[in-house]
């Protein structure tokens, strides 16, 4: 276990057990929230202990030879623009503020869930920071807006205290691909520069080897299935509430690039590319579908009552 990882499961284990009973937590009000304070917990650092990244450096394609192929990316395209985040940036700074042309959005990733999802930065007509609050609802990150210091949840998409409660995200397509997958998709794509104002070891992964271990350093509500483990990935869509996952070992299973499907009397259809791992859903005009790629005990506990799909088998029974 490398010393990273260690640390990880240290800070889990003194902070697990110390809900925020308190009104106040890291300096976020916490009254009326939404969601149970005691389920409000603290991830270890405090407000802006992990920094969000705000006025991001981005390299051409042909700049960034530090990338490995195989290297998991999370993908963004706008406008005709594309922009590679790569995760080993992401996993020590968790938000990146960005902008393509005039629209402002922010690229999130929890390490704890697996979880990379984009969002618009407008709240009701200003363009808003956001920054990482230091707490933690059912494992996943709590974000909040630097315009009225509301807390969201990130999986959620939605303020769950202050002056924004109730108030949902606008979620944009996101893909949790490889390197070589977004480049061949878009040669022309712009990469995260690891200029990004502090001194982290971007060649380290703070979580070492959490993603194959079972174990989840943060309590969770609904425990998930043994059917998968923990941390296999799913692609997580929700449509009119209703939710739907697609875990990665099904799509392995069902060996087909594309194929329909209905969530809620909605035809879509799924794209799935083996090499790479990346999965993505489009809608019956062939538009992207904003789609989460998460771990399963994550996207679980958050949609206990979800659809699952599972691959047939030789025999044509599921």
């Amino acid at each position: 276990m490398s010393k990273y990882i260690l640390c990880a499961v240290v800070v889990a284990l003194c902070f697990v057990a110390q809900p925020c009973t308190a009104a106040t937590k890291n300096g976020f009000d916490l009254s009326g929230s939404l969601v149970s304070q005691i389920q409000i917990l603290s991830g270890g650092p405090g407000k802006d202990g992990i920094p969000a990244i705000h006025g991001p450096v981005f390299l051409n394609a042909d700049e960034v030879p530090e990338l490995r192929p195989d290297e998991r990316i999370l993908g963004f395209a706008l406008n005709g623009v594309a922009k590679a985040y790569p995760i080993n940036i992401l996993s020590w700074h968790e938000i990146v503020n960005d902008a393509i042309k005039d629209q402002s959005f922010i690229v999130t990733y929890c390490p704890l869930c697996g979880t990379g999802m984009a969002f618009s930065a407008d709240l009701d007509g200003e363009v808003s920071g956001f920054g990482v609050s230091g707490l933690l609802y059912e494992s996943d990150v709590l974000l909040y807006d630097q315009l009225t210091n509301s807390l969201w949840s990130q999986i959620l998409r939605k303020a769950v205290s202050g002056p924004m409660k109730g108030r949902e995200l606008t979620m944009l397509p996101l893909r949790h691909t490889t390197w070589h997958k977004w480049r061949s998709d878009h040669p022309d794509t712009f990469v995260l520069s690891r200029k990004t104002g502090y001194l982290r070891d971007y060649d380290t992964d703070p979580f070492a080897n959490y993603d194959k271990s079972a174990a989840v350093l943060f309590k969770v509500s609904h425990k998930a299935t043994a059917k998968y483990h923990p941390k296999d990935r799913v692609l997580g869509v929700e449509i009119d509430g209703f939710s739907k996952a697609y875990p990665l070992p099904e799509l392995s299973k069902n060996r087909k690039s594309s194929f329909q499907d209905t969530i809620n009397q909605q035809l879509i259809t799924v794209h799935w590319d083996e090499g790479s791992e990346t999965a993505m859903l489009t809608d019956s005009h062939g538009d992207e579908i904003p789609a989460v790629s998460a771990y399963w005990f994550a996207w679980y506990t958050f949609h206990p009552d979800t659809e699952v799909f599972v691959a047939e088998d030789v025999s044509g029974q599921e």
